[in-house]
């Protein structure tokens, strides 16, 4: 691991770095971590190397038990912009309230520590919300990656605030893709930030929230690859997600003063099993000639599903390398 380092100039006892000038910058971005060493590293110095740089970047780590802590140091002793907090085991929500109250930026910008970020994602996303001051919240396209980096697929997102609002209230917290969005730091104030309550859905409930008070927007561009892997929230909590949406969804009609659908339901996602989303990642690297990677799960598939058909039918294909 190779770490660009930037002269540091002073830490305070709470972790926040005193510049120079004394000049607030632009945007404060907020990453929590837990026990991610796997993929910490690119998700860091995708941040660092953005083209916009003015901003400083609040590392919170969640009481980890792996090598995190460790990884993050080191990149905190060489860059002058990273704040980091290491904290006992509060959760995700908790970690996400507690970052937005050290946020000193005009616009707070979320990552999360299993993704990477495009270099020009804050340079379009800020040029976007200074064009847009009626913007509140703007997310982006995404490319969809397995735990490797391979590329998966390319879903598509609506752009216009309309089409956005609609999802969110049909309970698609998808509608934004929650690290890829950027806010407005004093709208985020203006609602509260995010519920601690609603520790699995967050997103979704400050998006809403959010619309209340201004437009939201998603770029076309693809300034995210988003990394799916089966210990990410949106396979270990799941089932959890569900139950909290339609509350946030009634909550959001009762703030607006308007009556909830009697035939409002849950879209739900389709969560795959074990083997056929290894067998579905597998099927994506071959096809991307990442021959290794699809080798890689085809031996996952077949801890999990040795007797199946499909299992080995993409096995072989992966050791031919077609």
């Amino acid at each position: 691991m190779t770490i660009l380092r930037r002269t540091r100039s002073s830490w305070s006892e709470n972790g926040i770095v005193a510049s120079g000038n004394g000049k607030l910058p632009a945007i404060s971005v907020v990453m929590p971590v837990y026990n991610t060493e796997d993929y910490l590293t690119p998700a860091v110095e995708s941040i660092l190397a953005q083209t916009f740089s003015d901003f400083e970047f609040i590392i919170l780590d969640d009481g980890s038990s792996d090598r995190s802590v460790h990884i993050i140091r080191e990149y905190a002793e060489a860059d002058e912009r990273i704040r980091f907090f290491p904290l006992e085991h509060r959760g995700y929500v908790s970690l996400l309230r507690r970052g937005l109250n050290h946020a000193r930026g005009e616009f707070v910008a979320r990552m999360d520590s299993d993704d990477i970020s495009m270099p020009e994602r804050f340079e379009k996303e800020i040029e976007y919300m200074r064009m847009h001051p009626e913007c509140v919240a703007l997310g982006t396209r995404v490319v969809l990656i397995d735990p490797y980096g391979s590329r998966v697929e390319k879903p598509t997102h609506k752009t216009t605030h309309e089409e956005i609002e609609a999802e969110l209230l049909n309970g698609v917290g998808w509608a934004i893709v929650h690290p890829t969005v950027m806010m407005r730091r004093d709208a985020l104030l203006k609602v509260g930030g995010y519920r601690e309550d609603l520790m699995v859905s967050e997103d979704l409930d400050l998006f809403l929230r959010l619309a209340e008070v201004g437009k939201l927007a998603n770029l076309p561009d693809v300034l995210l690859q988003y990394r799916q892997h089966l210990q990410s929230v949106n396979y270990t909590k799941y089932e959890q997600q569900k139950a909290v949406k339609k509350q946030i969804v009634a909550d959001a009609y009762k703030r607006r003063k308007l009556p909830m659908p009697g035939n409002w339901t849950f879209r739900e996602r389709k969560l795959l099993p074990h083997p056929e989303q290894y067998r579905r990642w597998g099927w994506a690297a071959l096809r991307s000639g990442n021959l290794n990677v699809a080798r890689r799960h085809a031996l996952s598939a077949i801890r999990q599903a040795p007797m199946s058909i499909d299992t080995w039918r993409l096995t072989v294909c992966a050791i031919r390398g077609r």
